[in-house]
């Protein structure tokens, strides 16, 4: 795979600084049921890097003495961790709202046949990858049969009370294809809403458009295509500084499976590590640690979060 990480290092992208902590995003490991094109992890079924139980520990630790709000869980399939419902338990049991980022096929795999019962029962919003409501587009990037499995894990979380009761949240995710942004995220979901209700019978509450990042598989696209320097470009004619007040490194800290802490999603998958310091830092390291007024690393990925109406893991910030 082409890394870009070299392409990225130099950078004129603005200073910014931390506010008050407040969700804490923990990736339980690479492995996936699935190996879409556009992911940044690099997640697949033959990934083998897995968070363990004392490591689960630690972060339900952090998230206690922190007084974290929001635990934000990814993967890869986060629910493939054996350990992913005893943390939502125990992160539930401290009065900590749980985020599930699902691909939702994992729901129809085996072994994980109940787990869709488990996230309503402890009200976990689930945010789900669902790139377009057409079965071509969903399956080019994220491989064939997708579509399919997605609409019926859909219809699972629906039969549960998602997207219909309101303690059980159901947001999708679009990524657009190519080296474009996404376009207006409110006219998309309102076109979303009705294609998924007239087709399907399907209903979710909030459609989040995210843009996809230079890194790692999309990255290595973009520069085996050639088009790595004109989707930079992209970005950077489209930089709104509005965008910067609204950016999730501001209140998250992400947390890799191995336990360490980085600014972002994006900055952990480049192993970048925060602004905090040049070596990498575990979260037990930060647990009498405020940093709130610290200051991000940066790179010039981050023109990805701020192009726009720009784009965070919870959708555009405009």
């Amino acid at each position: 795979m082409k890394e870009t990480f070299d392409l990225l290092v130099k950078t004129d992208f603005p200073q910014i600084k931390r506010s008050r902590l407040e969700t804490l995003q923990v990736n339980l490991g690479y492995l996936c049921n699935q190996q879409c094109l556009h992911c940044h992890v690099d997640a697949s079924p033959r990934r083998t890097e897995i968070m363990t139980i004392d490591t689960i520990n630690e972060v339900i630790d952090f998230i206690a003495k922190k007084d974290i709000k929001t635990l934000d869980l990814t993967g890869g399939a986060p629910e493939m961790n054996p350990h992913f419902t005893l943390l939502v338990k125990q992160a539930r049991a401290l009065g900590v709202h749980v985020i599930d980022r699902c691909n939702l096929t994992i729901l129809l795999e085996k072994g994980y046949e109940d787990m869709a019962a488990f996230l309503a029962e402890n009200e976990v919003e689930v945010i789900a990858s669902m790139p377009c409501y057409l079965e071509e587009n969903v399956d080019s990037q994220r491989g064939k049969g997708v579509f399919n499995g997605s609409v019926k894990g859909l219809k699972l979380l629906n039969q549960f009370g998602y997207g219909i009761e309101d303690n059980l949240q159901l947001n999708l995710v679009f990524n657009p294809q190519g080296i474009s942004l996404p376009p207006s995220q409110k006219e998309l979901e309102l076109s979303y809403k009705k294609e998924l209700k007239q087709r399907f019978g399907i209903s979710f509450n909030n459609l989040f458009t995210i843009t996809n990042m230079p890194i790692k598989r999309f990255g290595s696209t973009l520069l085996s295509k050639g088009l790595f320097d004109e989707y930079m470009q992209l970005l950077k004619d489209s930089f709104s500084k509005e965008n910067l007040a609204g950016l999730m490194c501001r209140t998250t800290l992400s947390v890799d499976w191995q336990g360490y802490a980085y600014d972002c999603d994006f900055n952990q998958m480049l192993n970048l590590s925060t602004g905090l310091s040049e070596k990498k830092m575990h979260i037990n390291d930060l647990v009498q640690t405020d940093i709130n007024g610290e200051s991000i690393a940066i790179m010039d990925h981050c023109y990805g979060c701020t192009a726009g109406q720009g784009s965070s893991c919870g959708g555009a910030l405009a």
